[in-house]
């Protein structure tokens, strides 16, 4: 008999080389990915002098540590000389509760578009996840509107209003999807022996959803934190988010641009969401996987 074919009859003898060239195409891409990430760390440990005398894009000639300091604590932001401990915590506030209510909320829809068939659950779950699909720039006004008619504008709950309602429409699409893999036999059986929706939601359905749940989790938090359209529309002075109170670090006129400050002030404002991904990416593609043969 004919033996089977090995990889070096089609071509294995050239395998080194080409998977020397995709490994050195893809680290070329990471390098220019990553480069204003490699700038901003840096410049956040070079001095203002140090800075000026060169550019913004070379090594430190002194590794300088009070860039942090200062940007946490003492650094200029719309006139006010806080840092930017404050709008850190504003953003925790508003992002911990919108966090756990649109996921608990899409864990529900989810629950109910997929296992609980009714008259016309495509068309619902078609609506909802329609939130996925409209540009943030077409929600401001109507945004403007309720905040306005709820007393919420300026405020963080204003926010956090927000990112609950639009959130419901990625963590419904995330939890629909990986609850359709769950068995009908489960929910008939809890339904025999007298469970209703609720219990089996949190009997049944609940405990078999943390991959999902940290996936809806760690998008959530991301984009919530990320997220500077509604921050910079709806708030202002210290009541506003991190991000945008980034955008305005300011410093006097007659100073030089303190860009190691600012540097560290971005890297401070990015911790947590870089936090986030490495301790829960791989449960976060985990998550993602979770259910797709179904």
């Amino acid at each position: 008999m004919a033996e089977a074919a090995t990889p070096a009859a089609f071509g294995g003898a050239r395998t080194p080389l080409a998977r020397g060239l995709v490994y050195a195409l893809l680290i070329g891409f990471a390098a220019f990915y990553l480069a204003p990430l490699l700038v901003v760390v840096l410049n956040s440990l070079r001095s203002a002098g140090d800075i000026g005398a060169t550019s913004v894009i070379g090594l430190p000639q002194a590794v300088v540590t009070d860039n942090f300091a200062r940007a946490w604590g003492s650094y200029c932001i719309a006139q006010t000389c806080a840092g930017i401990a404050p709008y850190m915590a504003n953003s925790f506030l508003m992002v911990i509760p919108a966090t756990i209510l649109s996921t608990l909320l899409g864990a529900l829809n989810g629950y109910s578009i997929a296992l609980w068939r009714f008259r016309g659950d495509q068309w619902v779950f078609g609506l909802i996840t329609l939130g996925v699909f409209l540009p943030e720039q077409m929600k401001l006004i109507p945004w403007t509107l309720v905040l306005r008619d709820l007393g919420l504008t300026g405020s963080l709950w204003g926010l956090v209003l927000i990112h609950v309602v639009q959130g419901i429409s990625f963590t419904t699409l995330f939890c629909r999807n990986y609850y359709v893999a769950i068995p009908q036999e489960l929910l008939k059986a809890a339904r025999i022996d007298g469970a209703g929706f609720f219990r089996i939601f949190w009997r049944i359905v609940l405990p078999l959803s943390p991959p999902i749940l940290i996936v809806t989790v760690i998008w959530q938090f991301t984009h919530i934190w990320n997220e500077f359209l509604y921050g910079v529309t709806f708030t202002s002075g210290l009541d506003q988010p991190v991000t945008a109170a980034l955008i305005a670090l300011s410093v006097s006129v007659s100073e030089a641009p303190q860009y190691g400050v600012q540097s560290a002030a971005v890297l401070l404002a990015a911790l947590p969401t870089l936090l986030v991904y490495l301790f829960g990416g791989r449960y976060f593609l985990r998550g993602l996987t979770a259910g797709a043969v179904k």
